[in-house]
C-alpha cells in the first residue's frame, strides 16, 4: 500500500545517491584479526565450537554459522555442520545465505524509521494516522489523535496491536487484495489495550512501520533497504526475494516428502502469504558477513569503513529503552531486556542489546565492550520441532567471558 510521495523527500536524497555511485564499488567486507589481537582469550573462544557442535549432534540445528566482531574487525568467524541433510547433504559454509526471519524487524524496519527520524520526515510521536490513514480507526472506533497509537508504540511494540494475524482467514475474506486489506482489517478489530499500557510482540506493528516508510518515501521497502542502508554500507548480499541463482548457498528452512526443500521463500506466513515475501516483520535474507558489518556499523556510533549510516545520536536513541518503555524492556526496534531477550546471555553488559529470529538466527551487540555476536542456524529445518534458546544464550557467554581487556 503506497501513497503519494512526500514532494520534499527525493530532493533529500539526492546527494545520498551521489555519494552511493561513486562509493559503493569499493565497499569492502570487515577486515579480520585475531582474537588475542583484540583481547579475547583465544583458547577460552574455542568453547564455542565445542557448544555449537554438540547442539548439532544432538539435532537441535542441521549446522551455523557463528561471527563474533571486536570494534569494526571481524574476530570470529566458523561454520559448523550441514546446510542440508535431506535429500542430500550438503555442508554449511561461513557464506551461506539465511531467512533472517524477525532480525527483518530492526535490521530493516526499525532501521529505516530511524534515518526517516534523523532526516525530519518523520517524529516518533507522530500518530500513526498521519501515514496510516485506517488507523483513524484504531480499534473499530475513531478515539481522538492523543489517544491513537503513535510510531514509537510501533517501535516498542505497545501499540496495542496483536501478535499475529490469521493467514488464513484473511485469505478467505480479501483473496489477493488480504495486504491491501491489512491495516484496514487490523483497525476494525475489537477495542484494544491503550497504546503504551502493555507489552505484546507484535508483527502487525512492524509491517504497519512499513506502511509508514512505504507512505514517506513512495518507494517499497525492500527498494529503499537496498538502496540507502544496504548498497550504503557494502552489505551486496541482505535483500529481500532472493534471486533463484543463489539457492545452492541458501540454508533450507523445511523439506518434507510432499514438498521437498524449501529455501528462498521466507518462512513466516505472513510475510509470504499475505506481504508478498517484502514484509515488515520477516522476510529479510543475509549472510554472516554482511551482518557483521551492520554490526560493527552499530558498536562505532553509526560509521563504519569511513561510511556513516546513522548519526550517533540516532544509535544511541534507538537501543536505549526509554523511561517510559524501561519497564518492557524493548528499545525501538531492539530487546533489551524482555521476556525474549535470553540471547544475550548472563555476562555481557547492561547495556547489550538484539534480537532474534524465528528461524535460528540471532544477534547481540555490547557496546560497553564493542562487542557483537551474530550466530544463524536454520533450526526450523526440516521439521520446526527444536528451539536454539539455551544455545544462544550459552554461546553469548563464552564470548563475554573470553574477553579479557
Amino acid at each position: 500500500m503506497l501513497s503519494q510521495m512526500n514532494p520534499g523527500y527525493s530532493a533529500f536524497f539526492i546527494l545520498p545517491a551521489i555519494i552511493l555511485a561513486f562509493g559503493v564499488a569499493g565497499a569492502q567486507p570487515l577486515q579480520h584479526a585475531s582474537p588475542q589481537k583484540m583481547g579475547l582469550d583465544p583458547v577460552r573462544m574455542l568453547a564455542v565450537d565445542s557448544l555449537i557442535n554438540d547442539a548439532i549432534d544432538s539435532g537441535v540445528a542441521p549446522g551455523a554459522v557463528l561471527a563474533v566482531v571486536r570494534e569494526d574487525l571481524l574476530v570470529y568467524r566458523r561454520a559448523y555442520g550441514m546446510m542440508q541433510r535431506e535429500p542430500e547433504m550438503r555442508a554449511m559454509h561461513t557464506n551461506t545465505i539465511f531467512d533472517l526471519a524477525s532480525l527483518t524487524k530492526p535490521l530493516a524496519t526499525g532501521v529505516a524509521i530511524m534515518k526517516l527520524v534523523e532526516s525530519g520526515h518523520i517524529r516518533l510521536t507522530d500518530p500513526v494516522s498521519k501515514y496510516v490513514p485506517e488507523f483513524a480507526h484504531y480499534g473499530g472506533m475513531k478515539p481522538p489523535l492523543r489517544e491513537q497509537p503513535r510510531i514509537i508504540h510501533l517501535l516498542t511494540h505497545t501499540s496495542g496491536l496483536p501478535s499475529y494475524v490469521p493467514v488464513r482467514q484473511l485469505q478467505k475474506l480479501y483473496g489477493p487484495e488480504a495486504a491491501d486489506s491489512l491495516m484496514t482489517w487490523l483497525c476494525t478489530l475489537p477495542a484494544r489495550t491503550e497504546p503504551g499500557a502493555q507489552f505484546t510482540y507484535s508483527c502487525p506493528s512492524f509491517i504497519t512501520l512499513q506502511q509508514v516508510i512505504e507512505a514517506v518515501t513512495g518507494t517499497d521497502l525492500a527498494t529503499w533497504t537496498r538502496r540507502h542502508i544496504y548498497e550504503a554500507l557494502g552489505m551486496h548480499e541482505t535483500f529481500f526475494l532472493p534471486d533463484a541463482a543463489l539457492l545452492d548457498r541458501i540454508a533450507p528452512t523445511h523439506f518434507s516428502v510432499d514438498e521437498g526443500v524449501i529455501a528462498g521463500v521466507v518462512h513466516d506466513p505472513l510475510a509470504r502469504v499475505v506481504m508478498g515475501g517484502i514484509s515488515g516483520n520477516a522476510g529479510l535474507f543475509s549472510t554472516a558477513d554482511d551482518l557483521a558489518i551492520f554490526a560493527a556499523m552499530m558498536l562505532n556510533d553509526g560509521a563504519v569503513n569511513g561510511r556513516r549510516l546513522l548519526a550517533p545520536a540516532t544509535v544511541r536513541t534507538m537501543t536505549s529503552a526509554s523511561h517510559e518503555f524501561e519497564s518492557f524492556g524493548r528499545a525501538l526496534g531492539w530487546d533489551v531486556r524482555s521476556s525474549f531477550a535470553s540471547n544475550r546471555g548472563d555476562l555481557f553488559g547492561p547495556k547489550t542489546y538484539g534480537h532474534t529470529g524465528y528461524t535460528g538466527t540471532s544477534m547481540i551487540l555490547d557496546p560497553d565492550t564493542r562487542t557483537a555476536v551474530i550466530l544463524l542456524t536454520n533450526r526450523v529445518y526440516p521439521d520446526d520441532s527444536t528451539s536454539v534458546v539455551d544455545l544462544r544464550a550459552k554461546v553469548a557467554n563464552v564470548v563475554a567471558a573470553s574477553i579479557l581487556e
